[in-house]
């Protein structure tokens, strides 16, 4: 499934990036390839005298489609309770952090339109995590040597510059109090 899912999604980035195909004429005439296979299948199954078969199982159930309209509107109240609460609540910090968030995501989405980020969103998503589930040691184990790098790293920093910078200030402030 996710193979398939993989190629639809390169298939459809092809079509629409490479051949300049819009999204609404796209979707036209794959609903016109669905409805011509399925009306020349029908005609082959009567030919043969064929049963043509039930067609009934198709159906979304009630509780379904109200599962997906609860979700919906779930979503929907969390981010108007999400809007208010950065807008409302006056803290400056989220307030600043989603800004720049945004700001940020308008950048990025100036050099890609929405098919470009959704493919890539996609590729992502499918790829991501089967490599990170066949390669969770090798990944643990840099990442815990990473750790220690940084730690070291941090170590040096703070032995080499933050300590005589504060002996400086400190150094600084006695001189100031002797005088």
């Amino acid at each position: 499934m996710s193979i398939l899912v993989l190629l639809v999604a390169t298939v459809t980035w092809v079509v629409m990036e490479v051949y300049d195909y819009n999204f609404i004429p796209m979707v036209s005439y794959v609903g016109m390839a669905i409805s011509a296979s399925l009306f020349i299948w029908a005609g082959i199954l009567r030919l043969m005298g064929k049963e043509t078969p039930s067609l009934s199982g198709l159906e979304i159930p009630e509780q379904t489609a109200i599962g997906m309209g609860h979700s919906v509107r779930e979503w929907i109240e969390e981010g108007v309770r999400w809007m208010f609460r950065i807008g409302a609540e006056g803290e400056l910090f989220v307030f600043a952090g989603a800004v720049v968030a945004l700001w940020l995501f308008s950048h990025v989405a100036r050099f890609c339109d929405l098919l470009n980020l959704l493919y890539i969103g996609i590729v992502v998503g499918m790829t991501v995590p089967p490599i990170y589930m066949r390669y969770e040691h090798k990944i643990k184990e840099y990442r815990n040597r990473m750790t220690v790098q940084c730690e070291r790293l941090y170590d040096m920093i703070n032995e080499r510059v933050v300590k005589k910078v504060k002996n400086m200030v400190i150094g600084e402030k006695k001189e100031k109090k002797i005088e």
